[in-house]
């Protein structure tokens, strides 16, 4: 045992003891982050077991996107939320370069440094992806940040989920709050084509072979400014593109980072003159709801013609494969690496 006198972030999980098995979320997690050094993603310093426990050691964050967002005595000018996605796409264009998708991006993922720095954090849902055939679970990301063909029950995915979410990250720093805030996946989906429009065939042609496709009664798109009324042109365009229906025409990270709005002005600001609330835990609540939320448009769900539900299947693990399928080859290499 030594001492750095270094303050850091402990995450504790429950491993279980080796009849039930270890926590695979964790192990993938651990596997996952060794691999992505990266100054924009959270670096892993330690991890160990202790009393039936897993710990893992993170250096510490100062606070979140979340808390900035929601923070009324910090104005976010257009530099800042530019650099703020700057930060984020760049963080995400590393995990997809080394082909491993975020899954649960959201603004409390996104942790900030004393540095300002931000950084992507929670691995504990990311997976590596691909192959053509592997299939995924649709079940990630929180319900706001989940991209349409998640929500039409899609298996078979790849970066467009993160880059969506990413959009929703974009939009609500534009909006200081929520953008799409639905209940439940068809209210979501309904929150979405009220927003962007309904998608027609040509939009999206793969769309009516989804698993869990459900036609909605056709709603026109508003224009995108109407939304976001304080946004600059190249913010639109950029956030039009991120909000692709069709999965394979969204445009990509990399291509995201290399859009016309990062180079024009305003410059962003740099991550060490951007404001920060007090530390995470001091002075603000977990809840995301205000009770007085700011003027703005509002999305409500058009109705739905047909819904098809689709039976849920047993034995299979949240990949969506048998519960006794090998999940990690390396699985002893990490638990040595962990204790």
């Amino acid at each position: 045992m030594f001492q750095t006198r270094q303050t850091v972030a402990i995450k504790k999980i429950r491993l279980g003891n080796f009849k039930e098995g270890v926590n695979f979320t964790a192990l993938r997690e651990i596997k996952l982050l060794k691999e992505l050094k990266n100054p924009n993603i959270i670096e892993l310093t330690d991890a160990f077991s202790h009393k039936g426990n897993l710990h893992l050691v993170f250096e510490f964050m100062h606070t979140d996107l979340e808390a900035i967002i929601r923070d009324r005595n910090i104005v976010l000018s257009p530099a800042d939320i530019k650099s703020y996605m700057l930060m984020t796409l760049r963080g995400l264009a590393y995990c997809h370069k080394k082909w491993v998708l975020h899954r649960d991006m959201k603004p409390n993922n996104l942790l900030i440094g004393e540095d300002g720095q931000l950084k992507l954090a929670d691995f504990g849902l990311a997976r590596v992806f691909g192959s053509p055939d592997r299939k995924f679970t649709h079940q990630v990301f929180a319900l706001w940040y989940r991209a349409p063909e998640l929500l039409f029950g899609s298996k078979q995915y790849g970066s467009g989920v993160d880059v969506w979410a990413a959009a929703c990250i974009f939009a609500e720093l534009l909006l200081r709050r929520p953008f799409l805030q639905g209940s439940s996946d068809i209210d979501q989906l309904g929150k979405i084509f009220q927003a962007f429009g309904t998608p027609k065939p040509v939009q999206w042609p793969d769309m009516a072979y989804l698993p869990e496709y459900v036609e909605y009664q056709y709603v026109p798109a508003p224009p995108l400014r109407s939304l976001f009324p304080m946004a600059s042109d190249d913010a639109l365009d950029l956030l039009a593109k991120m909000f692709t229906y069709d999965p394979r025409a969204r445009i990509s990270v990399q291509q995201a980072l290399e859009h016309r709005y990062f180079s024009s002005a305003p410059p962003p600001t740099e991550p060490a003159k951007l404001r920060r609330p007090p530390p995470k835990g001091d002075s603000f609540s977990s809840k995301y709801l205000d009770p007085d939320p700011p003027e703005g448009p509002r999305v409500l769900s058009p109705s739905r013609k047909l819904r098809r539900v689709m039976p849920n299947r047993e034995g299979v693990d949240e990949d969506g494969y048998p519960v006794d399928d090998k999940v990690d080859n390396d699985v002893n290499d990490i638990r040595q690496a962990a204790g």
